[in-house]
């Protein structure tokens, strides 16, 4: 598999803005299906990583547990920056 960011981009879950990293509306979709998806079966979860990782193997059902974990590591502090900017924290990117 090629380099977790590489596959993001090219799934159209990120996109390049000048010298930034940041979510899609595709991505955001998918969030959105993952963590509904997650209250509807009253999951216990408070870590950002489980609907991300629930996100991504929607994409990507096939993935080796080392890979999905590689996949989570790469989006999970691009999604962490763009939550902080939508709630008022600071600018999204990185």
């Amino acid at each position: 598999m090629p380099e977790p960011v590489e596959v993001l981009l090219a799934d159209g879950f990120l996109r390049r803005q000048g010298d930034r990293t940041r979510t899609t509306a595709r991505w955001q979709g998918a969030m959105a299906r993952a963590a509904l998806a997650l209250q509807r079966a009253e999951a216990p979860w408070t870590d950002l990583r489980l609907p991300i990782a629930a996100a991504l193997l929607e994409r990507h059902p096939e993935v080796s547990d080392g890979e999905l974990a590689g996949l989570v590591e790469a989006i999970l502090p691009i999604e962490e920056a763009e939550l902080a900017a939508a709630w008022g924290g600071a600018p999204a990117g990185r």
